[in-house]
């Protein structure tokens, strides 16, 4: 990656963190000019628009969680382990993997009525995400580890929309303690459907 390259990387990853803990709307040019140490044209020679960037820095934040969530996924075989890992990563929301707590309820709060292609960019990152757990859970039933009375779309849902609701709340109320419950319920729902090998 040349300087021109790594300069432009600096300003997406600078100002996706910003974006995160102060919204895109919150978050100037000349704030972002200044977390980078950079220009504005310097900026403008990368980016047309505040705009430009932001679509760049939510795609960043979104490849960054995703990352995170298949390696923590891909450190086990079993389908109620993966599920398990994933609930896990996300016991603590007042200790967030990024500044500012989960972008996708920072950025699905913002971007509601505003924007419609970092909507879209929620979206798609909310769909993914249920769709590799209903996989997850399709493969359990499959290698008889789950029931086959589990409904694996639905569970998959109810998860991921619990846990994200928790992520807020929790932030909110300034304590864990709502996500320790979600995340109770939810192991005790899935080891009900877990078979005896």
């Amino acid at each position: 990656m040349g300087k021109s390259e790594t300069k432009k990387q600096l300003i997406i990853e600078s100002a996706a963190i910003l974006f995160n803990e102060k919204g895109i709307a919150g978050t100037s040019v000349d704030d972002i000019i200044a977390a980078t140490d950079t220009s504005k044209g310097c900026f403008y020679g990368h980016f047309e628009s505040k705009e430009e960037l932001s679509f760049a820095s939510v795609d960043y934040l979104f490849d960054k969680m995703t990352g995170r969530r298949n390696t923590a996924l891909d450190k086990h075989v079993k389908a109620v382990d993966k599920i398990h890992a994933f609930m896990d990563m996300n016991k603590n929301p007042l200790k967030s993997y990024f500044k500012g707590g989960c972008p996708i309820i920072n950025l699905s709060t913002e971007s509601d009525d505003t924007n419609s292609t970092i909507k879209k960019k929620v979206k798609t990152m909310i769909n993914t995400a249920i769709s590799q757990f209903t996989l997850i859970l399709q493969s359990g039933i499959d290698r008889g580890e789950l029931s086959e009375n589990l409904a694996p779309a639905e569970f998959a849902n109810k998860m991921f929309v619990s846990i994200e609701g928790a992520n807020a709340i929790c932030r909110v109320l300034n304590s864990a303690g709502p996500m320790r419950l979600v995340i109770d319920s939810l192991k005790k729902e899935l080891a009900s459907y877990t078979l005896t090998p």
